[in-house]
């Protein structure tokens, strides 16, 4: 593969509909949520080094979490964990990555990704990835990975493409739906064209800053003031003066929704956003009736399908519960209903009215 690919690692987000093990300090990236012995980003990682050169990989995180990113991940050079002064969602997270790239290399192609996303099949992946990179680079195109859908799940967006494909495997985007409800995702499902959005892009650096001139000016604007900058001493300066004036917006909003270049991948590579507990009790091991349970001194009776993670300092006996979350750290307990679980970032709001930050 060509020196000219690099990965950016997106790993700014608090995971709040992982509290309470994910919290503002610790977010959920940072923690090996299935018990594989690798955290999230560990594992993201560990997969990107596998396609590109180490140095080729960077990190972009909010500024707070610098330390941990490079205590979880010595390998990677101290330059290459970019820190946003705050949390502005993923367009000015991926203009910065873009900007910066360019003053290196203007031949640079880049993959956006998630940092906390699970991906069972390392092989199928990079293998749809490198095709990405082939089509991005030769085409002007933004593209992105969109996954066979198994079931009308409304915790995801959708991709909409057209029915004949450009390329092997690649495919015109129609539209991009947000999160739908359960009967619009049904029919989704059922027409056979809509796939779910991964949130994972491939494009030249080049073709993602002309996407943001013409769809996100304000943003390329003080982008391209402040790009000299970059890669010198003078960069953390640049950005804190940069950041203020960046709209707090997402890539897909900003840009993808608007762009008439955009393209994607059907694919099918074992993939989950884990973004609450019902996405990780789906992919972890059950005990005959149906418990996922993390902990090892957890002791279950006459219960089911229930969502199950306690320390292992603390016994902790669960009797007669259906279909609930349960999660008991050093000072929080939650219980709640599994088909509540998109709640949960509205009672983390209540308590942070309440209680303030102790406990978030």
């Amino acid at each position: 593969m060509s020196n000219n690919n690099y990965v950016a690692i997106m790993a700014g987000g608090i995971g709040s509909r992982f509290w309470p093990i994910s919290r503002t300090d610790y977010p959920k990236q940072f923690l090996d949520i299935l018990n594989t012995g690798r955290t999230l980003i560990q594992a993201t990682f560990d997969r990107f080094a596998k396609l590109v050169p180490v140095e080729n990989i960077y990190v972009v995180t909010f500024e707070h979490y610098k330390l941990l990113v490079a205590l979880q991940l010595p390998e990677l050079p101290e330059q290459n964990i970019v820190c946003e002064p705050s949390r502005k969602n993923t367009a000015p997270c991926v203009a910065y990555i873009a900007y910066k790239l360019q003053q290196l290399d203007p031949e640079a192609n880049l993959i956006c990704a998630p940092a906390d996303h699970l991906i069972a099949d390392d092989e199928v992946f990079l293998g749809i990835c490198k095709d990405a990179l082939g089509f991005a680079s030769h085409m002007k195109a933004l593209v992105t990975l969109g996954i066979k859908p198994t079931h009308p799940n409304t915790g995801y967006g959708y991709i909409q493409h057209e029915p004949l494909s450009v390329s092997h495997n690649v495919f015109k985007v129609k539209t991009f739906t947000e999160k739908p409800d359960r009967e619009l995702a049904k029919t989704f499902i059922s027409s056979g064209d809509f796939l779910w959005n991964a949130g994972i892009f491939v494009w030249k650096v080049r073709s993602i800053i002309k996407a943001f001139e013409n769809h996100l000016p304000e943003i390329a604007e003080v982008f391209e003031a402040g790009k000299s900058s970059f890669n010198t001493p003078g960069e953390k300066a640049a950005i804190e003066e940069i950041y203020p004036q960046c709209v707090n917006i997402s890539i897909d909003y900003g840009v993808m929704e608007k762009a008439d270049n955009v393209y994607v991948i059907p694919s099918s590579f074992g993939w989950s956003d884990l973004g609450t507990w019902a996405s990780t009790y789906d992919n972890l091991e059950k005990d005959y009736f149906g418990n996922a349970v993390t902990g090892q001194n957890v002791v279950v009776f006459d219960s089911g399908n229930n969502m199950v993670h306690a320390d292992d300092k603390k016994l902790l006996v669960l009797q007669g519960l259906e279909d609930f979350i349960i999660v008991d750290t050093e000072d929080v307990l939650l219980i709640c209903k599994k088909d509540k679980e998109q709640e949960i970032k509205d009672y983390v709001a209540e308590i942070k009215r309440n209680k303030g930050d102790k406990y978030l």
